[in-house]
C-alpha cells in the first residue's frame, strides 16, 4: 500500500495541506473578531463541518475501503458542502468575509473532493459496484484495514488535528461564548444591516 503513490500523495501531501488549510481559516476568524460579529453560533457550525470531514477520514484511516465506507464518504461530502454554504450565507450578515479568507474557503472545498477522488481511484471496482456496475459485488461491511497505516504517521496525524483543529475552533466558541454572556449571537446580529463579502 505504501509503494502506491497515490496513497503517499494523499497520507503526505492532500492531508497535511487541509490540516494547514484549516488552520489558516482560523486565523481568518479570529482576525475579523468573529467572537463579536457573528459570535459562537458561527463556530459551532465551523466544528460541525469538522466532525462532517473528520469521521470520513476516520473511516479512511482505519477500515478497509469498499462500497459502504466510499458511499458514506460521498453523503459526507455533500453534507459538508451544504454546510459550507450555510456558513458563509451566515458569516457575511455580520463580518466581513476578506479574499484572502474567500480564498481558504476554496482550498477547504476543493481538498475534501480530492482526497475522495483518490480514494475513489485506488478502489474503482468497489465504487462501480456502489451504482451496480463493474465485476465486483458491492461490500456493505465494516472491517478493519488488513494492512494498517504506520502507527507513528497516525499517532502525528491525531496529534496534529488535535493541536492545529480541535483545540484552536474549540477555543474560538469559548472566545465567542465569553464575549457575549453564554449567547450563541452577539446583540449586533440582529442589525437588519448585513455585512459584506470583499472582492472575488
Amino acid at each position: 500500500m505504501l509503494s502506491d503513490p497515490s496513497v503517499l500523495i494523499l497520507m503526505y501531501g492532500v492531508i497535511p495541506l487541509w490540516l494547514a488549510v484549516g488552520f489558516a481559516d482560523w486565523l481568518c476568524h479570529r482576525a475579523s473578531n468573529i467572537e463579536t460579529t457573528t459570535g459562537a453560533k458561527e463556530s459551532l457550525i465551523h466544528l460541525l463541518m469538522f466532525v462532517e470531514v473528520g469521521l470520513p477520514l476516520l473511516a479512511a484511516l482505519f477500515l478497509e475501503i469498499n462500497a459502504l465506507i466510499i458511499a458514506f464518504m460521498i453523503a459526507a461530502f455533500f453534507v459538508h458542502e451544504a454546510t459550507a454554504l450555510w456558513d458563509v450565507q451566515y458569516a457575511t450578515t455580520a463580518r466581513t468575509v476578506t479574499p484572502i479568507e474567500q480564498h481558504v474557503h476554496s482550498y477547504l472545498e476543493v481538498i475534501p473532493l480530492m482526497a475522495l477522488v483518490i480514494v475513489v481511484s485506488r478502489h474503482w471496482e468497489q465504487f462501480l459496484a456502489l451504482f451496480g456496475a463493474g465485476p465486483d459485488t458491492a461490500r456493505f461491511s465494516l472491517a478493519w484495514k488488513s494492512e494498517q497505516l504506520p502507527a507513528a504517521y497516525l499517532t502525528t496525524l491525531l496529534l496534529a488535528n488535535i493541536v492545529f483543529e480541535i483545540i484552536p475552533y474549540v477555543e474560538e466558541l469559548l472566545r465567542g461564548l465569553r464575549a457575549n454572556r453564554g449567547r450563541l449571537t452577539p446583540a449586533k446580529v440582529e442589525d437588519p444591516h448585513p455585512g459584506a463579502t470583499t472582492g472575488h
